[in-house]
C-alpha cells in the first residue's frame, strides 16, 4: 500500500485504516455500516469512519476524480447532493494486484434510496410525491446549468419532507456543469428520466412492490407535465396592463411558494407604457429553509420548513406578540415548543426520523386526535400519543446521531 494516494480536502486520518488492500465487495461485515444500498452498476458499501458513515464507490480513478470535483462544484452551488469526502488511488491487493480507485462521499443521514422507501407495496400517490421531489431537483440542476445525462430514481435520494419527499443527486458521474443549458440538453435529461423511471417502476411491480393495477407509463410521464410547469413558472415572461402592478407581487409569492427565491426580476413596458412584462431573472431554491435556519437555526428541508414556519407564526399569534420582534419570537419558540417536542422523544428512537420531521409529525397527529376527539388536544399529550402510537413503530432513518439531554421542559401551546 506504499502508493496509495489520498486526495480530499480535509482528510479523516481514519481514512488510512480502512482495508484498501481489500476489494470493496469482500471488506468485512465487522467494517460495514447495515444501511439499505440502491441499485448501482459499481460496488458500493456503506462504512462507519469515526463519528458518521460514509459512502465508498469503487469506480475508475479518472471517472472518481471527475465526479469528485463536480461534486464538490455542485456544493459551491448549493445544489442538492451528497458530500464528497474523498478519492483514495493507488490501491494495490495483498498480491499485488491492482485495484479499481475508490470514491468517497458521506452519507446522508435519513436519506433512503427509492426502493428502501417503501416497506410494503409502493401506493401510487407516494410515488407520484417521490416523482415530484426528483422533478423539482432536475429543475434546479438544470438552472445552475448542470446535465445531468443520467437521470433516475436509482441514482437519487430522498428524505422526507413534510408528507412529501426532498430528492438529493447521488451519482454524477455522466454529469456536465455549462453556463446554460439549451433547450434540447434539458429535453433530453427529462427523456432518460421519462424511460429510466418507467423501467424502475416496472421492476417494483414484478418484485410485487407495486400495486398491479398501476400504470409505471402513465405514472413516468409526470415527471414531464411537472418539471415543464415549474420550469415554465421559474422561467417564462408574464405580460399585463400597466395597472395590474400587483402581479409582480403575486409572481413573486407563487415563486416563493413554490420554495424559490428571486434575487432579480427584469421588468420592461412597451412603448407607451400600456403594457409590462416581468421575468425572473435569478431564481433559487430554498426560501422557507434558508429563512426558518436564519430565525432559528434548524435546518430543515423546504415543505419541513414551511410546516415549522406556519407554527412558528401560530405560536406568536397564540402568545400575543405579532408585533413583536420575529427573532424574538423565534427563539421563544425554539425554546419552549420545537426542543421540548425533540426532547421527548427517547433516546432510543431518535434515530427514527430527523428532528425537523418529527415535529411535523408530532402537529399532523395533533390534528388528527384533536378531529377524531373534537377538543384541542394540548401538544404534550400529542407528543406522548405520536410517539407511543406512531414513532415506536417506524423504521430507523438515521446512521449515526449525536446523543443529546432529556431534561424536561415545558411545552408551549401555539393554538
Amino acid at each position: 500500500m506504499a502508493g496509495l494516494q489520498i486526495t480530499a480536502a480535509a482528510p479523516d486520518p481514519a481514512l488510512l485504516d480502512l482495508p484498501w488492500e481489500v476489494p470493496l465487495e469482500d471488506w468485512p461485515a465487522s467494517r460495514i455500516a447495515a444501511l439499505p444500498r440502491g441499485i448501482s452498476r459499481h460496488t458500493v458499501r456503506f462504512v462507519r469512519l469515526s463519528d458518521q458513515v460514509i459512502a465508498i464507490k469503487e469506480i475508475a480513478e479518472p471517472i472518481a476524480r471527475r465526479e469528485y470535483q463536480m461534486l464538490r462544484n455542485l456544493g459551491r452551488l448549493d445544489v442538492p447532493s451528497v458530500h464528497p469526502v474523498a478519492v483514495i488511488s493507488g490501491r494495490e491487493g495483498r498480491d499485488g494486484e491492482h485495484l479499481e480507485a475508490a470514491l468517497v462521499t458521506s452519507h446522508l443521514q435519513f436519506s433512503l434510496p427509492y426502493r428502501a422507501l417503501f416497506s410494503q407495496v409502493l401506493r401510487p400517490d407516494t410515488a407520484t410525491r417521490a416523482i415530484d421531489a426528483l422533478a423539482v431537483l432536475l429543475v434546479r440542476l438544470h438552472l445552475t446549468g448542470f446535465y445531468w445525462g443520467d437521470v433516475s430514481l436509482s441514482n437519487t435520494l430522498f428524505r422526507r419532507d413534510a408528507g412529501a419527499f426532498a430528492a438529493y443527486l447521488v451519482d454524477a458521474e455522466t454529469g456536465e456543469l455549462h453556463q446554460e443549458l439549451s433547450t434540447g440538453q434539458r429535453e433530453y435529461d427529462l427523456e432518460v428520466a421519462r424511460v429510466n423511471i418507467a423501467g424502475e417502476l416496472m421492476d417494483l411491480q414484478a418484485g410485487d412492490l407495486l400495486e398491479i393495477d398501476v400504470d409505471p407509463l402513465s405514472i413516468s410521464e409526470h415527471i414531464m407535465s411537472r418539471y415543464r410547469s415549474l420550469w415554465a413558472e421559474l422561467t417564462d415572461t408574464e405580460s399585463f396592463e400597466a395597472g395590474d402592478r400587483w402581479r409582480v407581487a403575486a409572481r413573486i409569492e407563487r415563486l416563493n411558494d413554490l420554495g424559490f427565491d428571486v434575487d432579480e426580476l427584469s421588468i420592461s413596458t412597451d412603448l407607451d407604457g400600456t403594457y409590462v412584462s416581468i421575468q425572473p431573472k435569478v431564481v433559487d431554491a430554498g426560501h422557507h429553509s434558508r429563512r426558518l435556519l436564519r430565525l432559528t437555526g434548524i435546518d430543515a428541508q423546504e415543505n419541513q420548513a414551511r410546516r415549522l414556519l406556519n407554527d412558528l407564526d401560530g405560536y406568536g399569534a397564540a402568545t400575543d406578540q405579532q408585533n413583536e420582534d420575529e427573532e424574538i419570537v423565534a427563539h421563544e419558540w425554539v425554546s419552549r415548543s420545537f426542543e421540548p417536542v425533540v426532547r421527548a422523544v427517547p433516546r432510543d428512537l431518535r434515530r427514527k426520523l430527523e428532528p425537523a420531521e418529527v415535529y411535523h409529525e408530532v402537529l399532523e397527529h395533533r390534528w388528527f386526535m384533536s378531529e377524531q376527539q373534537r377538543r384541542d388536544v394540548p401538544l404534550r399529550e400529542a407528543v406522548d400519543a405520536y410517539v407511543a402510537g406512531v414513532l415506536v413503530h417506524r423504521r430507523d432513518e438515521a446512521a449515526f446521531i449525536g446523543q443529546t439531554d432529556t431534561a424536561p421542559v415545558d411545552v408551549v401551546e401555539t393554538g
